[in-house]
């Protein structure tokens, strides 16, 4: 057989879902994942990632120029770009971060609800891998060698029920971490605490009120958790 074929074969196979109330488990697990501030402090450099990905790409798609990303390890992070300071282009890629990482979720329940757990993981490993081209600081290059080298691990040496069981947990974090970051910025922003954040940039160049925008990326959110709940548990749901 054509190796490429082959392998295109190989990612796009298909693997059996597990029992509900393993997913159930992940998705509680997930959610004690988010709502503990340990456990929260630690895991949320994950989302971290989803988020400087999603200003990133979204600004190579609207033709601005990627300069570099960095993560930090107070979960923090930044993408710089080089364009125009205004315009569409701009508005896209600074309203991008907030709503990558539960899109991201979205499109791993989608992809896990058909069985397409090797196909999930590849996809990670690709857009990890471009980012850790752009990364511009020795923490964020550590964070996603780390991150990078554990889902490989997952996806070469892990039995197929395992690899399940993982990308059920890892759609749900994303689907629930991308909403608690949005209300951590609003409290931030009443505070006075976050004067220069995504909201108050789209703020000033849009002229559109800052708290709509927060208010928009938590309509996403939500919508994308919606949704993708239903994705990861229809199978068992009563016709």
């Amino acid at each position: 057989m054509n190796p490429l074929k082959a392998l295109w074969n190989h990612l796009t196979a298909t693997q059996i879902a597990p029992p509900l109330w393993l997913v159930v488990l992940s998705g509680f697990a997930a959610l004690a994942v988010v709502a503990y501030p340990a456990s929260w402090h630690i895991s949320r450099g994950m989302i971290t990632i989803a988020h400087e990905g999603g200003h990133a790409l979204v600004a190579v798609l609207t033709r601005r120029k990627l300069r570099g990303i960095r993560l930090h390890s107070d979960t923090s992070g930044v993408t710089l770009t080089r364009g125009r300071p205004t315009g569409p282009g701009m508005i896209a890629t600074a309203a991008a971060g907030y709503v990558a990482p539960s899109l991201i979720g979205l499109g791993s329940a989608w992809l896990v609800s058909g069985g397409r757990i090797t196909m999930l993981l590849w996809a990670v490993l690709a857009l990890l891998t471009c980012m850790l081209l752009m990364i511009r600081n020795f923490f964020g290059a550590v964070s996603l060698l780390a991150v990078g080298g554990a889902v490989f691990a997952l996806s070469w040496f892990a039995p197929p029920d395992v690899q399940s069981a993982c990308a059920y947990a890892a759609a749900w974090f994303l689907l629930l971490g991308g909403v608690r970051p949005i209300l951590e910025l609003q409290t931030k922003r009443r505070l006075g605490r976050a004067p220069d954040s995504d909201a108050d940039q789209l703020a000033r160049l849009t002229r559109v009120p800052g708290t709509l925008w927060v208010l928009l990326f938590l309509l996403v959110s939500a919508a994308a958790l919606v949704y993708g709940g239903y994705l990861l548990t229809a199978r068992w749901l009563p016709v």
